[in-house]
């Protein structure tokens, strides 16, 4: 038999997205073939679709053609691939599979069908897969971070979302697999583990019968991980009993994502996400109040068909009310397949465009409030990068997630992979700026944390 050929993977989207890559990254790996970061060493280039919004599914075509046209062995997988799975077939000749989002554990069978000189099309209507802690998997994330997907799908029905449709209902792991799969990510040294599924604060809800994230958090508490940070909470999921989880378990950081997409009743209404209207003050309100140092990020879409010039000052007045530190906009984006794609009253882009940057511009001295009250203080920092140049190197603190919040800059000497404590000496909008302590200012640091505890 010969040499089996080099295979590259493009990851294209979400951190979901990233997961299922670095599952088929473990497989292959595994079956021996070579897998190599440069598409054009390669002889077959594995594409991992985005298709949540018009300027993703662009990204994903762009990519397509690049390589087509570059002669390469294209394998479509993600949810673009299950999104339009023959339209793909039909405009790209060049493509020698096209796999689909519960398929992606199947692909060295893919490889090898293909080899044969079969056009191979692996698409589950229904995705049902979930990957556990048994399966392969090659990260792709610095050495100190890694995700870990404790469930797949969703149950809601929002009105803009394709996910659903892409991805099949919740499927949650259990709460032993997932320790398992922590307690892997510990033994290599990761110092951060992000957990992440589309909803996580129903995580268990389908398997248990009842949400288990109280339940999941206190048991992850157990593993050595320094850092422990949720995405995609929902502010409707952060019941008592997850807060008071949260505020018991020292390594679950009390950093919240919360997905809210708007403010106004009837616009969450039509978004059909009613349930969270009238709720959002009093739910954050309750959340400041029982974490007071808890950091808050959020995401808005602005221009959803029917926001009328009065529901938009709802949204602006509600993000100056709360000060979240961390708040990212996207513009409507119609996705055909849900049911806002055929919504009337659809708004102009240059009007959505405009009220994305109002509400960007209404954030920044809020941001850059709360990030110039972290000078002077002695935080953690996870150091992810060094700047071969100039020696600086880069990381995070924990008030910043991986790829959407700032970055710290910081002047000394750190492993790679490692936290180390830090003097914050400078900030702006997004990054702050430190030294590394010396021995002096952690002892000090560290008094002043015990006293704080007392």
């Amino acid at each position: 038999m010969g040499e089996k050929p080099t295979i590259a993977i493009t990851h294209l989207g979400c951190e979901k997205n990233r997961i299922d890559s670095e599952h088929m990254l473990g497989l292959l790996v595994q079956a021996g073939y070579q897998v190599d970061s440069n598409e054009e060493l390669a002889d077959y280039v594995i594409v991992n679709t985005c298709s949540f919004i018009q300027a993703a599914k662009e990204e994903s075509v762009r990519t397509l053609v690049e390589l087509a046209e570059a002669n390469k062995k294209v394998v479509i997988t993600g949810c673009m691939a299950q999104h339009f799975q023959q339209e793909l077939l039909d405009a790209l000749p060049e493509a020698v599979a096209i796999v689909g989002t519960g398929d992606y554990h199947k692909i060295v069978d893919v490889i090898e069908r293909t080899a044969s000189g079969e056009r191979v099309k692996e698409i589950s209507q229904e995705p049902t897969f979930i990957a556990d802690e048994t399966m392969p998997r090659y990260r792709t994330t610095t050495e100190g971070v890694a995700y870990l997907r404790v469930a797949e799908g969703c149950d809601y029905r929002c009105a803009f979302c394709i996910i659903p449709h892409l991805r099949g209902n919740q499927r949650s792991r259990s709460i032993e697999s997932i320790v398992a799969e922590a307690q892997q990510l510990a033994s290599e040294g990761v110092q951060e583990i992000i957990l992440i599924s589309q909803i996580t604060t129903n995580y268990g809800l389908d398997l248990y019968g009842e949400p288990k994230l109280a339940e999941l958090l206190r048991a992850l508490g157990k593993v050595e991980i320094p850092w422990i940070r949720m995405h995609y909470a929902y502010p409707t999921g952060l019941t008592p009993k997850v807060i008071q989880a949260i505020q018991e378990t020292p390594n679950v950081l009390p950093y919240l994502d919360l997905p809210l997409q708007h403010s106004h009743p009837e616009v969450l209404r039509t978004m059909n996400r009613p349930w969270q209207g009238q709720v959002n003050d009093g739910i954050i309100d309750r959340i400041k109040t029982a974490l007071p140092d808890a950091v808050l990020r959020t995401t808005f879409i602005v221009g959803f068909p029917g926001e009328t010039d009065e529901y938009f000052e709802h949204l602006r007045q509600f993000v100056q009310r709360h000060e979240f530190d961390h708040v990212g906009v996207f513009t409507f984006s119609p996705e055909e397949g849900t049911p806002a794609y055929t919504l009337s009253n659809q708004l102009p882009q240059e009007v959505m465009d405009d009220r994305r940057d109002a509400i960007m511009t209404l954030q920044q001295p809020i941001s850059l409030r709360k990030n110039r009250a972290e000078i002077g203080k002695v935080v953690d920092v996870l150091i992810e990068q060094e700047n071969p140049d100039t020696g600086e190197l880069v990381g995070r603190s924990a008030r910043f997630a991986p790829e959407v919040d700032g970055l710290v800059y910081v002047q000394g000497e750190a492993r790679l992979g490692t936290i180390v404590p830090v003097v914050i000496a400078d900030a702006d909008v997004y990054d702050l700026y430190g030294r590394v302590a010396d021995p002096t200012t952690q002892l000090r640091g560290a008094f002043d944390r015990v006293s704080v505890h007392r």
